[in-house]
């Protein structure tokens, strides 16, 4: 249902770096590239993100209850990242753990304090 999500940013430069790292462990490319907006995905496949610069001019802020979920292809992935959105300017929102019976997440902030989580269904 889901053709792609976009989140706001005020540093596309350092947002870029941070979803580049993220993106690389999916497997996914930039898949459009213009001033102030780029995206990951591949066409045809499952939902892509993409990163503007608000259009209005206003600065980007964070929704509160917004939440971007990637799927991830085992619990190894998902700690990987977890790793790699820390170590590129993330934040933690809870480790990668067990979320019930059968939902396994970690939980991270991009450096515009978009949160998001990389998960798996157990």
């Amino acid at each position: 249902m889901i053709g792609y999500v976009t989140l706001g940013t005020n540093d596309l430069a350092r947002a870029a770096v941070f979803y580049d790292a993220v993106a690389a462990e999916l497997g996914t490319p930039r898949m459009m590239e213009f001033d102030g907006f780029i995206a990951w995905g591949k066409p045809g496949d499952a939902a892509g993100i993409g990163l503007t610069k608000p259009f209005d001019g206003n600065a980007a802020s964070v929704g509160n209850g917004v939440m971007v979920a990637l799927a991830a292809k085992d619990k190894d992935q998902v700690q990987r990242l977890y790793d790699i959105a820390l170590a590129n300017g993330g934040t933690c929102e809870g480790p990668p753990g067990p979320r019930g019976d059968s939902f396994y997440a970690g939980y991270f902030r991009d450096p515009d304090g978009n949160k998001l989580n990389a998960f798996i269904m157990t």
